[in-house]
């Protein structure tokens, strides 16, 4: 018997479902913290609560994750060298401070402008090899002809060794500043990915396990582990992608609307007969924007973990995320008694970092350059949590709130204090962890509210429901402003608004939020069998989807029935007929859309290949088309049919 293992690691849980190849039917799943700042030791984790009889048959490992959005959007990638080749606009900004900018480049129709200056490319290697970790590549027009690209590719990894990345291998579309930042973001994510999969095929070893390693696209569709490897870019948002396609599965819906409730944020998207729907934009990741192909989402940064803090007998929700205090208790020994006897702070005092339920305790994460009261503080900040009242007396002066801001923005401290899930603790709907601790900070800051703890916990939970109803209708309705959603639902006249949609909700205790979001919105709400782990198993289901495009034109408008160039990926080719070249762009698709799936590890019956063919010709053009475009897209199934 064979089985397959899905894995996600999202920014809090790191999720695991195994599923029987036989009949797709889940027999086992577990979750476990992610670790920080090494995700491996919440992977190992998470297996080693799976049953090991099955898990040292499994032959197919896909995985899902948030590490590449997260390394982006924390900074923390690896310095990358851009080499820009051609006419690119230099009033705009790139992410980088080491940037050449070397002649070469081609036109429209791929032929060369002017010949590539690869002595300054060899200069300029050699000058920057000690400070980066990789180079990115875009030259003009290089997806029309990559011949410069692939040059000065060459190049830069004979004189240094270095990895480098090319605009040509990650984009067909034009658009060289896109493709430029694309590449650049790509080349930052390769020796982290690398090193990330590299992890999981030791552990996999180390288990004695010989399987198949995909990877979850941002898309929602698979990729094989070395195209993952060259092309980590692909990978940004493959978390909440997993949750879309794990939705649609575990519900046995193909069109649905998804809600799904992590520890970190909560992700709306949604899929269409059984295609996600992708943003007509490339993803925007950090600020950059790329020409990376990622499903349409609405992000909000509440989820289970979310700080609940309150000031002049207001209630606020996030957006940080915090250790809840229930998690706190069962971590760290000592914190219940601690968190007992810490005084309650004065009133006037209050803010985000100063609450009677708020503690600090070191990361993992090693300290750069610091001010001298941030290494004060850090200083007394240890592996056990520690109050604002205990740091106080340690570093015995004041403490600025702004210094603990820097830390904790600079990971290295991570804070502890009451959530969504301490609250729904204390109401008894989701008891993992440590109900005590969770009631002792209800208690405390109930009473600066001036409310039951009871009260302020159902508060808490029905300010959750808005905010998920909120971003779900800004989501659907699209172009509306949020502003005006806001008004609909809490003016004086609350409208409900009905939904023809069907909504799915996925998360650990999503099903506790059901009812709220009922209140508030008329549509179908689904909870399904297995929805706490929905993103590993979406992880396993994603579909294997290529798409190649392909461009033919005459070489020359002057002789339009003869001459004929095929822009494919990689490759510039010419044709003597029309017809040749549209047998032969026909024939170079499909055989990179089989290639991928091979990959994939799907092959024959398991895949399907369309080929949509548009043209463009003036009125009035009697030879063969102007311009034409070829979509080769092939489909791949595992047949994964999950069953309760």
């Amino acid at each position: 018997m064979h089985y397959s293992l899905g894995i996600d690691a999202g920014g809090t849980y790191t999720d695991a479902v195994l599923v029987r190849d036989s009949d797709g039917g889940i027999i086992d799943s577990n979750k476990a913290l992610t670790t920080y700042p090494d995700p491996l030791a919440g992977i190992k984790k998470v297996i080693d609560g799976l049953n090991p009889e099955y898990v040292e048959n499994v032959k197919l490992v896909s995985v899902s994750t948030t590490l590449s959005t997260n390394t982006i959007l924390e900074g923390t990638g690896f310095p990358v060298a851009l080499i820009l080749i051609g006419d690119h606009p230099l009033e705009k900004e790139f992410p980088t401070e080491h940037v050449l900018l070397a002649r070469g480049g081609h036109n429209h129709n791929g032929e060369e402008v002017f010949s590539l200056d690869l002595e300054a490319i060899e200069k300029f290697a050699l000058s920057v090899k000690d400070k980066v970790s990789a180079f990115a590549i875009s030259s003009y027009f290089s997806t029309r002809n990559p011949e410069h690209e692939l040059k000065a590719s060459d190049c830069v990894l004979r004189l240094t060794g270095l990895p480098a990345v090319c605009g040509h291998e990650l984009s067909q579309e034009l658009g060289a500043y896109e493709r430029a930042v694309t590449a650049f973001l790509n080349a930052q994510l390769i020796p982290i990915t690398r090193q990330f999969v590299k992890s999981i095929i030791a552990d996999m070893t180390e288990r004695g396990i010989n399987a198949r390693l995909l990877m979850l696209k941002c898309d929602g569709s698979v990729i094989g582990i070395r195209d993952a490897l060259k092309k980590p870019i692909e990978t940004i948002f493959s978390g909440p992608a997993a949750s879309l396609v794990g939705a649609s599965y575990l519900s046995g819906l193909q069109t649905c609307a998804v809600v799904d409730v992590g520890g970190t944020s909560t992700d709306i998207s949604s899929i269409r007969i059984g295609v996600p729907d992708l943003s007509d934009e490339g993803a925007i990741v950090g600020g950059w924007k790329t020409r990376v192909r990622a499903i349409r989402m609405e992000t909000t940064a509440t989820g289970g973990d979310s700080h609940i803090w309150t000031v002049d007998r207001e209630l606020y929700l996030g957006p940080r995320r915090v250790i809840p205090l229930a998690v706190a208790a069962v971590q760290y020994p000592d914190f219940l008694n601690n968190l007992r006897r810490t005084p309650m702070p004065p009133r006037e005092d209050l803010d985000e970092n100063i609450q009677p339920t708020k503690f600090f305790v070191r990361s993992g994460y090693a300290a750069g350059e610091l001010s001298k009261v941030e290494a004060e503080v850090l200083n007394v900040i240890g592996d056990e949590p520690v109050s604002i009242h205990e740091i106080k007396s340690l570093i015995r002066k004041d403490l600025h709130p702004q210094t603990l801001d820097s830390l904790i923005k600079r990971r290295l401290v991570q804070a502890i204090g009451f959530t969504p899930t301490d609250a729904l603790h204390v109401l008894g709907e989701y008891t993992a962890w440590s109900e005590e601790a969770s009631r002792i900070g209800a208690e405390r800051l109930a009473r600066l509210m001036r409310m039951t703890p009871h009260e302020f916990c159902t508060a808490v939970k029905k300010r959750v429901a808005r905010n998920m109803a909120l971003h779900l209708l800004s989501y659907i309705l699209q172009g509306v402003p949020y502003t005006a959603i806001e008004k609909i639902l809490d003016g004086n006249y609350p409208a409900k608004f009905r939904l023809g949609i069907p909504v799915v909700l996925l998360g650990g205790p999503v099903r506790a939020h059901r009812k709220e979001l009922e209140e508030l919105i008329d549509a179908e709400i689904l909870v399904p069998d297995h929805a706490e782990v929905g993103n590993a198993v979406g992880a396993l289901a994603g579909k294997g989807i290529k798409r190649v495009e392909i461009l033919i034109r005459p070489a020359s408008l002057m002789s339009p029935d003869k001459d004929f160039l095929v822009f494919a990926p990689g490759s510039r080719l010419r044709y003597d007929a029309y017809t040749e070249a549209l047998n032969a762009a026909t024939e170079i698709g499909k055989k990179l859309v089989e290639d991928y799936m091979k990959d994939c590890g799907l092959s024959g019956s398991q895949i399907e290949i369309s080929v949509e063919k548009k043209t463009v010709s003036p009125d009035g053009w009697n030879h063969p088309p102007m311009e034409t475009n070829l979509l080769v897209m092939g489909v791949g199934m595992r047949g994964l049919h999950i069953e309760g």
